[in-house]
């Protein structure tokens, strides 16, 4: 149970940080900027931590930040989005086969 749960906590707030992501990527590209330069400002370590703990969306920002084409660009952070909420999904786990016990 304690699985489950935290599952659904992490596809939910990766799934709010994409779609967020998404949103600033179409109506404020400015504030990804933003974004990104605050978080390079952090200190090192906890740039470490926090980037660890959202590394799918940090990762799209940094692609984001690029000098990619952004046709590229585009392609790179949208897969990365619809891969990530694909593989967080919380997926119903298969039941453990119940081992019966010795009759006597």
């Amino acid at each position: 149970m304690t699985n489950r749960v935290i599952t659904i906590f992490a596809f939910t707030i990766l799934t709010l940080l994409w779609i967020t992501f998404g949103a600033a990527l179409l109506f404020n590209r400015e504030l990804l900027d933003a974004v990104w330069q605050s978080f390079r400002s952090w200190p090192l370590v906890i740039q470490i931590v926090v980037g660890l703990l959202v590394l799918p969306v940090a990762l799209g920002l940094w692609i984001w930040q690029t000098s990619w084409p952004i046709w590229l660009r585009l392609i790179l952070v949208v897969g990365l989005g619809l891969i990530t909420i694909y593989m967080f999904f919380p997926r119903k786990t298969r039941s453990q086969p119940e081992v019966s016990s010795p009759k006597s």
